[in-house]
């Protein structure tokens, strides 16, 4: 049995790709190959009797590798500087796992032909041996795949890459961090990154909501001081567009804790006002209400029961 990588030729390392692969997708493949080469390859394969399945794998990811890489390289020259797989340079190693994790093995496949041997094998060695056999059958049809359809996935992942925290945030500085940098988000990319890392980290999207702050939480489960230190800090006609869409029940609860001179002075909204207005005196609010912690007067994770309790 062949164990010994290192010592194939080039033509062995033909021979096992057929093998592997089937020849007429080994044909299609490699290109210009004559009779006499072919029957030679035939005749190798024959001879070289059993191959290690860690020396198969190592020739089918040279291969694949190497011819992919030209492949691509040969588009831009033909059809122009078309890089749609550009992002992935300004991605560091976690981003790079995190983007990938969840996808199916076309996708990672098609990333991996973009990537340096060093970055290929990072994220090959964290899947399982099961799909890591799907993804490298998957780089032999990549062939296939019209350039509308690499440039669709492309778009769709580096869409996504957008939403991913940068290394020094999530692997570093923890849920705290990650939460007061989402804070100076507006409403609508907030969510977004929330929703991302939920999908794609959900332990560290738990230790995120321990310290992430919204309007929802003030009013839900803010004691009621704090409450009115809060709401009795911002202004008036903020506190009424911030109190649509709220539970008339919570209004009360928040406005009967105002002093009794901003009570009598309170006007609600009436009518169907802007989103993007509400959401804007809301932000307003929470501001007030980190700035508040800043100032110690109150421990977010506490008040949220993320705090460390001792019993």
């Amino acid at each position: 049995m062949i164990t010994d990588y290192h010592m194939l030729s080039g033509l062995h390392k033909v021979a096992i790709l057929f093998s592997v692969v089937g020849e007429s997708l080994s044909l299609s493949l490699v290109k210009g190959l004559s009779k006499t080469e072919i029957r030679k390859i035939r005749s190798t394969m024959r001879e070289m009797g059993d191959v290690a399945f860690t020396v198969k794998k190592q020739v089918i990811e040279e291969f694949y590798f190497g011819f992919l890489s030209e492949q691509f390289q040969d588009e831009k020259k033909e059809d122009g500087p078309i890089q749609p797989f550009e992002f992935l340079v300004d991605l560091q190693d976690e981003q790079l796992l995190a983007l990938l994790n969840k996808e199916d093995p076309p996708v990672i496949a098609m990333v991996l032909a973009q990537l340096e041997p060093e970055k290929r094998m990072l994220i090959l060695d964290k899947v399982d041996p099961v799909e890591k056999g799907e993804i490298l059958i998957e780089l032999g049809s990549l062939g296939d795949i019209p350039l509308e359809g690499i440039i669709e996935v492309a778009a769709r992942l580096h869409d996504k890459s957008s939403y991913l925290p940068r290394t020094t945030e999530f692997s570093r500085g923890g849920g705290k961090e990650i939460a007061q940098i989402i804070g100076g988000m507006d409403s609508a990319e907030e969510e977004r990154y929330l929703q991302t890392l939920q999908n794609e980290d959900p332990d560290l999207y738990e230790d995120v909501k321990k310290y992430h702050l919204t309007f929802i939480d003030i009013i839900e489960q803010f004691p009621d001081g704090t409450l009115r230190d809060i709401m009795n800090t911002v202004d008036l006609s903020d506190v009424s567009m911030a109190m649509k869409g709220v539970d008339q029940e919570i209004v009360d609860r928040i406005i009967g804790n105002l002093p009794q001179k901003k009570q009598a002075m309170y006007e609600p909204e009436d009518g169907p006002r802007p989103k993007r207005d509400v959401d804007t005196a809301r932000k307003k609010v929470v501001d007030v209400a980190r700035q508040m912690e800043k100032d110690g007067q109150f421990n977010v994770a506490d008040l949220l029961g993320g705090g460390e309790m001792v019993e």
